[in-house]
């Protein structure tokens, strides 16, 4: 028998979600907090308070939100495989000719598609109504531990680099260089993302750096309004 030796990419689905979602946050909202606290012409200590509040809020938020989002899919999942164990417990024939007609469904005869789910089902008929029934694989169920600390730790490293930058710059050019470093990371987490999921990277890599640019434009915007309101 020839053995499978395609790569594929979709197990890494769940955890790639995560960790681009958290950096892409931690990038874009710790540099336009920043932004728009310095477009309010504030102080460089506030500024770099501002960027730590924001970095320590956005990490504990990304891991909280995270492990209770993919929890509560973790639970459905949970919930329709002890369904799916019950039934097949107590009412394994019915389970089979379900199985049956979903192959049918697939183009299969019905003698070749019964002939495949008793197959299929003798050695671990679980794992295969979980598969076809549910769509669900053990590869691609959802981790919420894995997601919270990904997501937390990425939007981490994301905060760190607008926040390091603007305290490395001088005051007349902290906006600037905020901006360009901002920018030229976004550039960074879209080609690499798209190259950990396989995709071609000029699409992925504009629709987060044009994102960024124009979340940043507005709250600078905002911050300049405010910091003129109350001054």
């Amino acid at each position: 028998m020839v053995r499978h030796d395609e790569f594929h990419l979709s197990h890494r689905i769940g955890l790639l979600r995560a960790m681009v979602l958290g950096a892409n946050d931690g990038i874009i909202s710790t540099a336009c907090l920043i932004l728009g606290v310095a477009a309010a012409d504030a102080s460089r200590g506030t500024i770099i308070t501002a960027g730590v509040a924001g970095l320590v809020a956005g990490a504990a938020s990304m891991a909280i939100g995270e492990y209770v989002s993919v929890s509560s899919q973790r639970d459905a999942e949970q919930a329709d495989i002890a369904k799916e164990k019950w039934e097949l417990e107590h009412t394994p024939e019915h389970e089979l000719d379900e199985l049956t007609a979903i192959y049918v469904a697939k183009g299969l005869s019905n003698q070749l598609a019964r002939d495949v789910a008793v197959e299929l089902t003798k050695d671990d008929a679980l794992k295969a109504h979980m598969a076809e029934e549910l769509g669900i694989s053990h590869a691609t169920m959802a981790r919420p531990l894995q997601a919270s600390v990904s997501s937390a730790s990425s939007f981490s490293v994301g905060a760190a680099i607008p926040l390091i930058a603007v305290a490395l710059a001088s005051s007349s050019q902290r906006i600037v260089t905020t901006i360009v470093v901002a920018a030229f990371a976004l550039v960074a987490l879209g080609l690499s993302s798209s190259k950990a999921g396989g995709a071609h990277p000029a699409r992925p890599t504009a629709r987060i750096v044009v994102g960024g640019l124009v979340a940043m434009a507005f709250t600078m915007a905002v911050g300049h309004l405010v910091g003129t309101a109350v001054a």
